[in-house]
């Protein structure tokens, strides 16, 4: 599992672009699914919690058809990966 975090600049359109093109994209990069949230501060930002490893991950980044889609998603900047610190139970 992973999480990282954007900006954007229209969520909606954003959601359109994330659950079409970017899913096909990050579908070859061994993504298996991703939940997307708002965050409730910042209305232009999006927290998604992605079923996807880091080498998954790195592969989708580094692939040069992916900023063209981040652009047309209105990403404002590059998705941010969260830092895991730890794992906890209950």
């Amino acid at each position: 599992m992973m999480l990282a975090t954007t900006k954007v600049e229209d969520f909606d359109r954003f959601l359109n672009i994330f659950s079409t093109k970017g899913a096909e994209k990050r579908k070859q990069h061994g993504s298996k699914g991703s939940t997307v949230f708002r965050d409730p501060v910042e209305s232009d930002r999006a927290w998604v919690l992605f079923d996807w490893d880091a080498d998954g991950w790195q592969s989708f980044v580094t692939d040069p058809d992916v900023p063209a889609i981040l652009h047309e998603a209105g990403h404002i900047g590059k998705p941010q990966p969260a830092a895991l610190v730890g794992r906890y139970d209950a």
